[in-house]
Parts: C-alpha cells; structure tokens; sequence
C-alpha cells in the first residue's frame, strides 16, 4: 500500500502531535535520546522556530502529521534529522521525506548521526545516499547510559 508524503512548514497546531510522538518509550529507545517535559519540548520549538537558518517542516502520511525533519548548522556543518512517529513506522515515509528535502538542500556534504542500535535510521540515510563516515563512542547519555553514535555523509 502506498503512502502519499508531503512535507510543509511546521505549524503550531503541529507541536502537541510532535511532543506525544517524542514521549514514546520505543522512539526514545531507537532515537538514543531522552523526551522533553511539555514546557521544555514547547521552548525548545520556540527556540529552533526563532533562527532562520534552520529548516524545520511537517512529514505528512496522507494528509496526516506524522513526524518532523528538520535540518540546522552545527560546529560549521550542516545536518539533517528526521523522526516519524512509532504508528507510521516501516512504511517508508521517512526515507520519502528525507528524499524531498534534500531536493530543497543543494548545500553539501550534509551530515546525519544515528544511534548504533538503531538500524531502521540508518537504512534511511543510506537509501537517501549518505555513506557511514565515522563513529563516535558514547556520546549521548540516555537514562544514565553513554551510546555509541554513527557518523554519516551526503556529498
């Protein structure tokens, strides 16, 4: 069954969907990163909302939200993240996401990093033509456990 993927600007209407979507207990295992509190998850959108330089849009499956992509300059490098939520998972949407934004991205190289464990993220980056590149150990600290991140690269 095919799935239509579109991607807009987020909208404020967005960010309740997002912050459920962020609070799972699967998606924070696989994303190897810790959900905001409300409050936190609200500021920091504002925050991320505020700079001009971030790209930050809506994945819609059908017409409904199903996560975000984003992409942001980091240490003079320009990287990419997406996340869908856990109901639109193994559908495809966010290699067909990450595939239309980089036609909105002419810059490269650009940079995606994923947690070692989580293999369904890494098949996007690599569909998408993003080459493993480096790894680094320990790095993100999800409930007081250090996790090995892959480093990979679009040119």
């Amino acid at each position: 069954m095919s799935v239509h993927v579109s991607l807009r600007e987020i909208e404020d209407g967005d960010l309740p969907i997002l912050y459920e979507q962020q609070r799972d207990t699967q998606a924070v295992r696989m994303a190897a990163f810790p959900a905001r509190e409300e409050a936190d998850f609200m500021a920091h959108w504002a925050r991320v909302r505020s700079n001009p330089d971030n790209i930050l849009l809506a994945i819609l499956a059908d017409g409904e939200v199903a996560g975000s992509i984003m992409s942001w300059e980091m240490e003079g490098q320009r990287e990419v993240g997406y996340g869908v939520g856990r109901a639109f998972w193994g559908r495809g949407i966010a290699t067909q996401a990450l595939r239309q934004l980089l036609t909105q991205l002419p810059q490269r190289p650009l940079f995606g990093y994923t947690a070692v464990h989580n293999t369904a993220s890494m098949r996007v980056l690599e569909k998408c033509g993003f080459v493993r590149v480096g790894q680094s150990q320990g790095v993100l600290n999800v409930d007081g456990e250090l996790v090995d991140e892959l480093v990979f690269r679009l040119d």
